[in-house]
């Protein structure tokens, strides 16, 4: 843990912290239950809230009897996965916000990568801590913490990944503000959220869910395919159908987080560009013309709209 320590820091004052686990700036002392550290400070209302959610049901989950193999094979179906392992250096410091399970961060643990996965749920976190000692991966570390006040230090990391977290904070925008500073200059930052337009057949689907007191639940593919895996299943039903707290966003939007946070906009997954299929994730797309983008998220209802409407935006910090 040692190790890790040069990449966190106090979520009070920023300050650096001592091999006792002390603020040297403002004397804050800090916990590592079960070698995971506690680096969160009292969130308001609506954060608890979502902690307290996560703390119910840890989302994702593993399967029974999960190995690394098998999370590797289960991970490289998807190919957005894929083009993210392919597009990072193997001597990176990355660090998941909402890094839930964990799985991602174990997905990424190769070479010599360096992962900090950060979440402000212990229940989801000591299920990927143990996943780590089994899979016998000790580059990754993971800390309680919150992205409101981060126990990460800025500019620290060449990649920062957060997919499915900032959407369900009480304020997405500041949300990003926060997470963007933990890049260096010149390091990537990927984020998925939800697309306003991708979202509505998950909407249309929890509307009918709710109606019938969420005894019918039409067309959703994952909940079919967790049909043997009861905890799974029921944690893919909380989070997409009963979450305390959920926003959509566009692209401009997300476009508009990253001028104001001086990150440059690379390109959006699935592409924005009609026709195009990117085969470097971190290189910029073709062109970034917004009539195209709007057309783009329409076809996304289609594309992404099965599996709740999540998109990825990919910028460059300057």
């Amino acid at each position: 843990m040692d190790d890790f320590r040069e990449l966190l820091a106090c979520p009070a004052c920023a300050g650096a912290l001592a091999a006792d686990w002390s603020c040297a700036g403002c004397g804050a002392c800090f916990e590592t239950p079960d070698g995971i550290p506690n680096l969160r400070v009292p969130g308001d209302r609506r954060t608890d809230a979502v902690r307290r959610f996560y703390e119910r049901v840890p989302f994702p989950g593993y399967a029974p009897r999960d190995s690394l193999q098998a999370l590797h094979a289960r991970a490289e179906r998807n190919a957005f996965a894929r083009l993210v392992n392919q597009a990072i250096p193997g001597d990176a410091r990355i660090a998941e916000i909402g890094c839930g399970t964990g799985q991602m961060c174990l997905y990424l643990a190769r070479a010599d990568r360096v992962i900090v996965g950060a979440d402000l749920t212990r229940a989801a976190l000591l299920l990927g801590a143990a996943a780590a000692r089994r899979f016998r991966l000790d580059r990754v570390q993971f800390v309680e913490t919150d992205l409101r006040r981060p126990g990460l230090k800025a500019g620290a990391f060449d990649v920062v990944y957060s997919s499915g977290v900032l959407h369900h904070t009480p304020d997405p925008r500041a949300s990003f503000a926060s997470l963007a500073q933990l890049a260096r200059p010149g390091g990537t930052i990927v984020l998925g959220v939800y697309n306003a337009f991708a979202r509505v057949p998950l909407r249309l689907r929890r509307l009918v869910a709710r109606l019938s007191g969420f005894r019918v639940i039409p067309f959703d593919p994952v909940l079919r395919d967790r049909h043997n895996e009861p905890a799974r299943r029921e944690a893919w039903l909380r989070d997409q159908y009963q979450h305390p707290e959920e926003h959509v966003h566009t692209l401009a939007e997300v476009q508009g987080w990253f001028a104001e946070n001086r990150v440059e906009y690379l390109r959006a997954y699935p592409s924005a560009v009609l026709g195009d299929e990117p085969e470097a994730l971190f290189t910029p797309a073709v062109d970034n013309w917004r009539p195209e983008s709007w057309l783009a998220q329409l076809g996304w209802i289609r594309a992404l709209g099965h599996e709740g409407g999540l998109f990825f935006t990919v910028g460059r910090r300057t």
